[in-house]
This record gives structure tokens, C-alpha cells and sequence, in this order.
């Protein structure tokens, strides 16, 4: 049996998945979508919900990435490329928020982090360097994306779908880069108080 389509309509399913809107449904928290970044993601999340509904929100992002990448890689690793591609851009354009959707960072790193631990952890470690360093989320994962995509265009045979899926993320910033340029982006300030 031919999974091909299966996988990459299963991956832009899984990946579509806004548990950010959801999530703040579920603990009764305002719309993400009307206030801060108006992003589903994660960061907008922790800034407008708290850290632990972010958290959560962050995790739950990351999984959807992981699981869709962990399936292919069971069903037909020949497709990976497409799965990873299809699942951001699920997480980025969902079907059911009218194609508006978060920016694909979290589930990125989900994807990694069943793909490839070294990439993972260059990634990872990369974005929590520049987080520390600038305090800006989106600064982070720009150069955070820009180090792995140089590393994958050295040594990966799934390069291309690593230019595709960096190029649609690094779209996705294009707010954020004209915040960073003006000096009006936010930084990232954690709440004190965990509410649900």
C-alpha cells in the first residue's frame, strides 16, 4: 500500500492542530489571536496566559511536529521531506483559523527532535543561547534557524525541504524582523503570578 498521501495529508492534519487557541479555550483565557502578537503560538501564549499554560501550549506544539515525523519515519522514510514540510505548513496555515496560524518554530523543533537529536540539540541550544543573551523570542529562533539551516545544506540529503520549511518560518517573521529593526519588538518577561 502506497502511504505517500496519507502521510502528508496526515502530517498537515497533525500539524494544524491550534493548541494554542485550545488550550486557552479549555483554562477560559482570552483569544490569543486578539491580543499581544495575535499568534497562536506559544510565546504569545506565555505572554498573554502564563508561563505554565504557555508551557503547555509549547509542548503540545512540539509533540504534534514529533509525532508526524516519528509515523513517517515508520510508514515510509522515502517522504520524510514532504512530511516535514506538510506538518509546518499545517501549524502555519490550519484550515480551520482560515490558513492563520502560529509560525512554526515549536513544531519545527518537534520535527527535529524525531528527524535528527543533533539537529535537536543545536537548535535547541542555539535559541536558549540567544534567548539568554537578547531576551527576544523571535531574535532567537531567526538565528536559531539560520545555524541549523547551514548545518542541514552542509550535511543533509533532505536539505531542499530544510530551505522550504526556513523560508516559510522565516516569513512568518517578517513582522517580528521589522519590530527587531525599529527596536519596538518585546521582549520576552515572564509572568510572576501561574493562573488557571
Amino acid at each position: 500500500m502506497n502511504y505517500d498521501l496519507l502521510i502528508i495529508f496526515f502530517s498537515y492534519l497533525c500539524g494544524s492542530i491550534p493548541f494554542g487557541l485550545v488550550i486557552s479555550y479549555i483554562f477560559k483565557k482570552d483569544d490569543p489571536r486578539s491580543i499581544g502578537s495575535k499568534n497562536i503560538g506559544a510565546t504569545n501564549v506565555l505572554r498573554t496566559a502564563g508561563v505554565m499554560l504557555g508551557l503547555i501550549t509549547l509542548i503540545l506544539d512540539i509533540l504534534k511536529g514529533f509525532i508526524a515525523i516519528k509515523i513517517t519515519l515508520m510508514l515510509n522514510s522515502d517522504v520524510i521531506g514532504l512530511s516535514m514540510t506538510f506538518v509546518i505548513i499545517g501549524h502555519i496555515f490550519p484550515i480551520w483559523l482560515k490558513f492563520k496560524g502560529g509560525k512554526g518554530v515549536a513544531t519545527f523543533i518537534g520535527v527535529l527532535l524525531a528527524y535528527n537529536f543533533q539537529l535537536f540539540l543545536l537548535f535547541t541550544f542555539t535559541w536558549l543561547l540567544c534567548a539568554l543573551l537578547f531576551k527576544y523570542s523571535s531574535l532567537s529562533a531567526i538565528i536559531a534557524l539560520i545555524t541549523n539551516l547551514i548545518s542541514t545544506i552542509a550535511f543533509d540529503l533532505n536539505y531542499i525541504y530544510f530551505i522550504i520549511v526556513s523560508f516559510l518560518i522565516l516569513i512568518k517573521h517578517f513582522s517580528n524582523i521589522q519590530r527587531l529593526l525599529t527596536g519596538n519588538e518585546t521582549k520576552i518577561v515572564l509572568k510572576k503570578k501561574i493562573k488557571f
